[in-house]
């Protein structure tokens, strides 16, 4: 099983690609839960939360490009706000 700290080690296009598998996995099992017994139930829980983990690794990191992006965008504007009163 892939654990956050391994996947936090990915690039987002290793993840994306765990992503995208454990996806069809889910897709393959739930229709195979339909159609005839599964067997080991407890595999469609586990692509669950692997995705869920992915998609919270790829989120933490575009919500801190964002956070990076703004916390440079507030240094510029302060620097700027100084030198317009400065002159």
């Amino acid at each position: 099983m892939t654990k956050a700290t391994e996947l936090r080690e990915m690039s987002d296009e290793q993840i994306k690609l765990v992503w995208k598998d454990a996806a069809e996995s889910l897709f393959r099992l739930r229709i195979q839960s339909q159609t005839e017994k599964v067997a080991a139930p407890s595999e469609m829980r586990k692509q669950r939360k692997l995705i869920a983990r992915c998609q919270t690794v790829l989120g933490e990191r575009s919500r801190g490009a964002v956070d990076a992006g703004e916390a440079v965008g507030v240094e510029s504007e302060a620097k700027s706000g100084a030198e317009s009163k400065s002159k």
